[in-house]
Order: C-alpha cells, then sequence, then structure tokens
C-alpha cells in the first residue's frame, strides 16, 4: 500500500510537465515536449477528418461532396428564381410514336360536336331536326358558324330555300336521340314527335329550336358554298338562347355541366374532365398571401 502511494506521488511532477507545468528536465525539455503535443493534436485532427472523408465516401455524391451540396444549392435556387418570377414548367410532350399512312386520306378531324339542326320547310311549315358533326365557329364579328350539307338529305332543300336553320348544342342525356336523327329521315318520321322534343319558338327567325338542348344558336344564311359530296352554309348568329339552369351565381355559363356530346370517327363520346383553362400554361402563380404576425 506504501509502495503504491509513493509510485502516484512520483508519478504527478512527470504528468504536471506534460501538461504545461514547469518540467523537472528544464526549458528544453519543456519545449519539446510542448511541441510532440501539439504535432499529436494536428496528427489526430487529421485522423478524424479522414475518418470523415472515409464515412463520405459511400453516400451519394449528393449529400456526400461539397461541390455537389453546391451544386443542388444551385438548382433549388434557380426553381426558386423560376418560381418567383411567376413562370410555370410546360409538362413533357407524350413520347413520340412511329407513324404510317392510313388506308386512305380522309376527314380526320375528330372530335366534332354532334349537334341537332332544325329547320322549317317554307311551304309548309312542317319542322325537321337532323344530325350534323360537320360543324364549326369561323368568325367572331360578325359572328359566323357553319354546317356541311349532303344535298341528298331531306333538310337540305329546306335550309337553301328558306335561309334559316338552328343549332342545337347535345348533351350525354340526348346521345339516343342524336343518333336517331341521324339515321332516320324526316321524309318517313317525324322526329320531333319520336324523340319526345319540344318544339320552341325563335326570337328571329321561323324555324323551331329544341328545348331540351342546353344551347340553341339561330342562324340566317349568308353564303351556300358547293364542294363536292357536301355544301357548306355560311351562316351569321342572330340569337343565343342557353339554358339557365346551367347559370352559375355570377351568371357564367356552365356548359360543362351539362356534359357535351362528341362525335369521333363513327362513336359518341362524353367529354371528360377539366384539364386547364385558356391560357393556363403560361399564366403566372397566384401569390398565396401571408399572414401577419
Amino acid at each position: 500500500m506504501a509502495d503504491t502511494e509513493t509510485k502516484q506521488k512520483k508519478a504527478k511532477p512527470r504528468a504536471q510537465g506534460a501538461g504545461g507545468s514547469r518540467p523537472a528536465g528544464g526549458k528544453k525539455a519543456g519545449a519539446k515536449a510542448a511541441a510532440g503535443t501539439k504535432a499529436a493534436g494536428k496528427k489526430a485532427a487529421g485522423a478524424k477528418a479522414a475518418g470523415k472523408n472515409t464515412r463520405g465516401a459511400g453516400r451519394t455524391p449528393a449529400a456526400g461532396t461539397g461541390a455537389a451540396r453546391k451544386k443542388a444549392a444551385g438548382v433549388k435556387a434557380a426553381a426558386g428564381t423560376e418560381a418567383a418570377k411567376g413562370r410555370r414548367t410546360v409538362s413533357k410532350p407524350v413520347r413520340a410514336h412511329r407513324k404510317v399512312p392510313f388506308e386512305k386520306a380522309g376527314n380526320m378531324l375528330y372530335p366534332a360536336p354532334a349537334v341537332l339542326v332544325s329547320c322549317i320547310a317554307p311551304e309548309t311549315g312542317e319542322p325537321n331536326v337532323f344530325t350534323v358533326a360537320w360543324t364549326g365557329n369561323l368568325c367572331t364579328d360578325p359572328p359566323m358558324v357553319g354546317i356541311a350539307v349532303r344535298p341528298e338529305r331531306h333538310s337540305y332543300p329546306m335550309i337553301r330555300e328558306s335561309g334559316e336553320f338552328v343549332i342545337n348544342l347535345t348533351t350525354a342525356d340526348l346521345a339516343r336521340e342524336t343518333d336517331f336523327c341521324g339515321v332516320r329521315s324526316g321524309r318517313d318520321v317525324d322526329k320531333f314527335k319520336s324523340c319526345g322534343f319540344t318544339p320552341e319558338e325563335c326570337e328571329f327567325i321561323s324555324p323551331p329550336a329544341i328545348k331540351e338542348a342546353p344551347v340553341s344558336l339561330e342562324c340566317e344564311v349568308r353564303d351556300l358554298i358547293e364542294l363536292g359530296t357536301h355544301d357548306l352554309f355560311l351562316a351569321e348568329v342572330l340569337s343565343v338562347h342557353v339554358d339557365e339552369a346551367y347559370l352559375d351565381d355570377k351568371g357564367a355559363f356552365r356548359l360543362e355541366d351539362a356534359v357535351p356530346l362528341v362525335y369521333c370517327h363513327g362513336k359518341y363520346f362524353a367529354l371528360g374532365k377539366e384539364l386547364g383553362y385558356f391560357g393556363y400554361s403560361i399564366a403566372k402563380a397566384k401569390k398565396t398571401p401571408q399572414k401577419r404576425k
């Protein structure tokens, strides 16, 4: 026990010398010991740094290297700059597929609106309705539309002689009636009665509109162009009537709520969900109002 205490007492001066107290060996020995301590510290620091680098080598470049972290930060900053400018990226285009020649050149401009055109015989005042898919807007001012009709159709001479017709838009609920009016002739059947349509008096022209349609356009022929299998009636829209059921609280017309009907290569389809609005691809992002602290 005494020997242990003696050894411990003798060891204390050496421990103090290593910690910076004046050593027993003089000034030179103390300087040497201090230099050794400093070198040992640098060595330990180097080993620690090497350990970090070794651990970082197993990580992904984005997380393990300073250059990758700086690059990621730069990309993030650039994205933030674009967002600050209010720009939105356009979605990537669909992967290109190999196109091959179709069996014959023809009308492949689909989908097309499937509309019900109502007209009237000038001599008898008998109304008729038939389905047209080749129709569209032509001009804004004056508002002009066009319908392409085969001369052999029962309604063709009615429109040519009267110079008037009504374009009635259709919906998914009117799909069966729309098809019926396209395959049955007014020479054989009264399609207003067969389909249960309610004739509605127009404001400026003689032919009746279809009350069950969400939109009816009163049209007056301005020109007739003979094309070939079809003749094109160019007409001015004199008046438009809409079902008030599709007007919202602000007075905006929401035809999409009626589920419009379209025709595509021999088949009828109901329009689906909204994907955007006119100009949304370049619209600036709306700023989120910040709450006051």
